[in-house]
């Protein structure tokens, strides 16, 4: 848990911010200076006045060259539009800013594509980093040296964080007041942002309740929001398939057309999903977890568990 120091949030904000990117992480330090903790936020850029990707323009922000930052100190790099074949990045001048105040002690973080900025400084060479999943194949292209992790949330080496952006850098922020003043601290603010869960980095970035949902099949659709919202429940594959009028054998098979997986391997996987946030969320037994996750014994919930984590 850290000490009562202020810690200054210093937001390096970039043309065509991502407002997101940027609001995400600062409304959780936002809920945590109204705790009572001893944070300040401060907004840099390399111009005094930016236009963000929505078209909304942001004013009267300091000059990076005109702050002093301490060993305590936090730098984000919120996302941009990475709508643009080339990217515009800093001058050289924040780059060797950057490099110096991370050599003070300084710890640097990165929302979505703003781990390209920190690639571009050199700073990520030789480190792990994760950015947008639809960015990682040109972060890896780009920048060889980097060891660019895939599918994760966020990554942390060397006083160095890069999120994959959006609500990640809510998940990221969060993780950094748990490891900074205790997990009830970061379960209060979540609760507050009225966050379903604080995820972990190593979480992937598309959640298991959209995956194998890239087709326009409302039947099937209609079957797997049962499933989601019935784990508890058992139903047979003549259950399902009476619930969309379609016999078994073809409900059986139009699944795993539509998903790419069967209708057994789906709902286990879900049910796994739920028992891990469950697990790790709340405080009931694991007993009582195995029930509302429709596993007929604890031993069988450990099991599958054991083999799917």
């Amino acid at each position: 848990m850290e000490s009562s120091k202020k810690t200054t949030l210093y937001f390096y904000v970039t043309d065509q911010v991502h407002l997101l990117d940027l609001g995400g992480v600062l409304h959780v330090f936002q809920e945590a200076i109204d705790l009572g903790f001893p944070y300040q936020l401060e907004f840099i850029s390399s111009s005094q006045k930016i236009k963000s990707s929505a078209g909304l323009w942001l004013s009267g922000i300091k000059l990076f060259t005109e702050v002093s930052l301490t060993q305590n100190d936090f730098i984000f790099i919120p996302g941009f539009s990475s709508h643009d074949t080339e990217f515009s990045f800093p001058t050289t001048a924040f780059n060797d800013w950057l490099i110096a105040k991370h050599n003070l002690g300084c710890t640097i973080c990165s929302i979505c594509s703003g781990a390209f900025i920190l690639a571009n400084s050199g700073i990520l060479n030789h480190l792990q980093c994760t950015t947008h999943w639809s960015l990682i194949d040109r972060l890896k292209k780009e920048y060889p040296t980097l060891h660019v992790k895939k599918d994760v949330l966020f990554t942390e080496e060397n006083r160095i964080y890069t999120s994959a952006g959006i609500v990640t850098g809510i998940d990221l922020a969060l993780y950094l007041i748990e490891k900074r003043h205790g997990k009830e601290v970061a379960i209060k603010i979540a609760k507050e942002l009225v966050v379903y869960k604080r995820r972990k980095g190593t979480e992937s970035q598309e959640s298991v309740y959209l995956q194998h949902r890239n087709h326009i099949d409302e039947k099937i659709h209609m079957v797997q929001d049962w499933i989601i919202h019935n784990l508890e429940k058992t139903a047979t594959i003549n259950d399902l398939a009476a619930l969309v009028n379609i016999s078994p054998r073809n409900l059986t098979r139009i699944f795993k057309k539509q998903t790419g997986t069967t209708i057994a391997a789906y709902r286990t996987k879900i049910r796994v999903e739920k028992a891990k946030s469950l697990l790790i969320h709340s405080d009931h037994k694991i007993a009582y977890i195995a029930t509302l996750c429709g596993f007929k014994t604890t031993k069988q919930l450990q099991h599958i568990l054991k083999n799917h984590l």
